[in-house]
């Protein structure tokens, strides 16, 4: 069981809101916490984390999240969700993105099937016990916010009650029946999502809901949860052998095979000694386009490809697939892959109101800050990647790459629970940007997302668009290694700038900023009375005089003298991009030229090659790239 104690510091209110832990003003939502605590005999506090840790507070216009979680309480009613949604399995490309070994056939995850009211688990299923215990019908319990919350508050009476305790006005009394109340079946989950509740009652928050009303927590420092009740619960007990994760998080072994089939081929990953060899030096966040149990089923497929973790939806729990010293296939990238840990979260790119969980990135950023100080990997947006930040290997590769967690993964919010908000640079004069918009107001318009030119649901995005002049009616910016027109698609990545991204300033004019972006200038509006953007400070590169332009890479492999006999060199093949004369991108790491060759089932015969050359990870378009250091004059932004 997870200690309360032993809990990784997170962030507790944003900053805009860190300062306000006062009581809100009585909105509507705030009274309909007070009513429901009243009616039901439940703690103001405790009902008010518990919906923190599952909606941070907002109802989603009703929507369902990726597990049918209706509303502030996040009841789950997954059989109504998938029957109204009827998502299909995706596609999937070659994730192992090495040209040494066939493309490996499309894969495709498996349609999701709408499952009868027996065949699915309790967490799955908490609204219509709602609904029985509240006499309200699940209609309301899905669309009315102060009927969900009702609903909640009875769900946490009948879980006190069956621990055989009594309605406490105490907040330390409920820990048992918080644990239960996402309908965790073992106790280290239950115990991992109680921990979190009490931490933020323990720090209190206060934020705007997506409705616009303010809801506060007061902050309980001293409290001190009794935690005995959880144990009385009959929960089964839940093994980490083999997992590796913090010890505050719940986390299982689920293991991927490393099998051979067919004449010569293998899979679904392959071993190596990181970080020894290769280094880990990138984590990569996904979202799984399916539902927890056929993710689960389709890692273990040994023809399928593999990913290092999943994380669910509804209670955070983690499930370990691929060693951290083996080099999953997630990427697409095989140098992204070799040197990168592949994170996949319940979720669905193209469905905005099929909502991430507090408790997921909750227990998300607690992974990935284990796995950061583990493997030394800096927490920015230059080393924790989107898939959709990952370059095209060649240029054959870049149209397929993929596009998620998309524009409705909330970095901001994310970076704070890591620790490392996106804040000014002290000392930035603003010849470096660092995008940030206030995700619940930013809303571009995106398609889509319910088939083909069908406009998707108004929603909060991390994403700023770019245009090819100051002026909204202008073109949006083209990425010619894609070769298609751009368009707001929200698979279409072309002429986006993602939370946390830096980019160089190229001008200005008026509201709007203009950023050296895939070899152009990019303008988004940036007004400073609501600013997407914030000085940073940081180095930048540019082609070293003389050079009317230097060739950008989708990889850092090699010089062909550096291979040693018997493993092929690889092609230092240019993506169709360049970096003109006159423009700057922001460098991250300065890294040696790498390629892991390992093309065999039988770890022995891999070898990390390592040659002289280096490259510069530079920040070219939506996502990262590569370019030589030989090319390039590297200094501090000004």
């Amino acid at each position: 069981m997870a200690s309360a104690a032993l809990l990784l510091p997170l962030c507790a209110a944003s900053p805009a809101d860190a300062a306000d832990l006062r009581p809100a003003p009585a909105t509507g939502l705030q009274r309909a916490f007070a009513a429901a605590a009243a009616e039901y005999h439940v703690p103001q506090s405790v009902l008010l984390g518990v919906s923190y840790l599952q909606s941070r507070w907002d109802a989603h216009a009703g929507a369902p999240s990726v597990t049918g979680g209706y509303g502030p309480m996040h009841l789950t009613d997954a059989r109504t969700a998938l029957t109204a949604a009827s998502p299909r399995g995706r596609s999937i490309r070659d994730m192992r993105g090495d040209p040494l070994r066939p493309t490996r056939r499309p894969a495709r995850l498996p349609d999701v099937r709408v499952p009868s009211d027996a065949q699915l688990p309790a967490r799955l299923k908490t609204l219509p016990k709602a609904a029985r215990l509240t006499g309200a019908s699940p209609a309301a319990l899905r669309t009315d916010p102060a009927a969900n919350i009702a609903g909640g508050a009875a769900l946490l009476a009948a879980a006190q009650r069956a621990l055989g305790e009594p309605l406490s006005a105490d907040p330390a009394d409920w820990y048992g029946a918080v644990a239960r109340f996402t309908g965790a079946d073992d106790t280290a989950t239950a115990a991992a999502y109680a921990d979190d509740v009490y931490t933020v009652l323990r720090s209190g928050e206060a934020r705007t809901t997506d409705a616009g009303q303010r809801v506060a927590l007061a902050a309980q420092p001293d409290l001190v949860p009794r935690t005995a009740p959880l144990h009385r619960a009959g929960l089964r007990t839940l093994s980490a052998a083999g997992a590796e994760c913090p010890a505050t998080v719940s986390c299982e072994w689920i293991p991927a095979p490393h099998e051979r089939f067919g004449a010569d081929d293998y899979g679904n990953h392959d071993v190596a000694d990181r970080p020894a060899s290769p280094p880990v030096r990138y984590i990569v966040v996904h979202d799984t386009e399916g539902g927890w149990d056929g993710v689960l089923s389709s890692v273990q497929d040994p023809t399928y490809v593999s990913w290092n973790y999943s994380l669910r939806s509804t209670d955070g729990h983690i499930a370990q697939h691929v060693k951290a010293k083996d080099v999953a296939w997630h990427a697409g990238n095989w140098y992204v892959n070799s040197t990168s840990v592949g994170l996949e979260h319940e979720g669905f790119l193209a469905r905005p109101d099929a909502w991430f969980t507090e408790s997921m990135y909750r227990a998300s950023a607690r992974l990935v800050t284990y796995l950061a100080g583990k493997y030394g990997v800096p927490l920015d947006r230059q080393h924790v990647l989107g898939h959709d930040n990952v370059p095209g290997p060649s240029s054959a590769s870049i149209p397929g790459m993929h596009t998620d967690p998309g524009p409705f993964w909330d970095w901001r919010h994310y970076f704070e629970l890591l620790g490392r908000p996106f804040e000014a640079t002290p000392g930035g004069e603003g010849a470096v940007v660092t995008i940030r918009p206030d995700y619940a107001a930013n809303r571009p318009a995106y398609t889509d997302c319910g088939g083909q030119g069908v406009a998707c649901a108004a929603h909060g995005s991390g994403d700023v668009r770019l245009f090819s002049d100051h002026d909204e009616k202008s073109a949006l910016v083209k990425d010619v290694g894609d070769g298609a027109a751009p368009t707001t698609g929200v698979n279409d990545v072309s002429s986006r700038a993602s939370t946390g991204q830096q980019y160089a300033v190229a001008d200005r004019w008026g509201d709007w900023t203009a950023i050296w972006y895939l070899g152009r200038k990019a303008w988004f509006l940036n007004p400073a009375a609501r600013p997407t953007a914030v000085p940073a400070a940081g180095q930048v590169v540019t082609p070293k005089e003389g050079r009317d332009s230097v060739p950008v890479y989708g990889r850092a492999y090699p010089e062909a003298g550096a291979y040693p006999a018997g493993v092929p060199a690889q092609a230092l093949s240019p993506l169709p991009y360049t970096l003109p004369k006159g423009q700057k991108y922001v460098a991250g790491d300065k890294v040696p030229g790498e390629y892991y060759y390992a093309v065999t089932f039988d770890g022995a015969a891999h070898r990390l090659v390592t040659g002289t050359e280096r490259y510069y990870e530079i920040q070219y378009g939506h996502r990262v790239a590569f370019v030589r250091a030989a090319d390039v004059t590297v200094s501090p932004a000004a």
